[in-house]
Formats: structure tokens, sequence, C-alpha cells
């Protein structure tokens, strides 16, 4: 699976995308295992009230399921202007 990152969730990262296998069953079991993977993801996901996330190309909450999904992006919430 395709993950995207944006804006400060990439700079804490380091990467603006990455292909990932995972045994999660849905985004909240994604983070948990990036989270796991270096403290550079454990930063970025610190706080997930600061996160939104898509699911090819969807806005989707945290608990959605992964099942068939090719693209997860995780960005910061948009403001108008």
């Amino acid at each position: 699976m395709d993950i995207l990152y944006f804006a400060w969730v990439r700079e804490r990262i380091g990467l603006p995308r990455e292909q990932v296998e995972t045994s999660a069953a849905t985004v909240a079991e994604l983070v948990e295992e990036l989270r796991a993977c270096d403290e550079r993801y454990a930063a970025a996901f610190a706080d997930l009230s600061a996160l939104r996330v898509a699911l090819d190309q969807e806005l989707s909450e945290f608990d959605a399921p992964l099942a068939g999904v090719r693209e997860v992006a995780f960005f910061p919430p948009m403001t108008g202007g």
C-alpha cells in the first residue's frame, strides 16, 4: 500500500511517500504499526486529533477499514483563506 505524507507530517517523518506491507485492519492499526517503527513516526502521529486521513483520495476516519485500499494519505487539517 502507498502511504503519502503532507505538510508537517512529511517534515517530521522525512519522506513524502513510501510503500508498506501491513497486516493492519484499520487506519488506527496502521498508525500503531508505523509508530512502532521509528521515533520519527511516533512524533508525527503523537496527536491524531491534529491529523486527517484520506483513503484512495476520499476523506476518512481513523477507524476506517483498510481492506482494498491502495493509498493512505496523512495531512493536517486544511483551513480556508
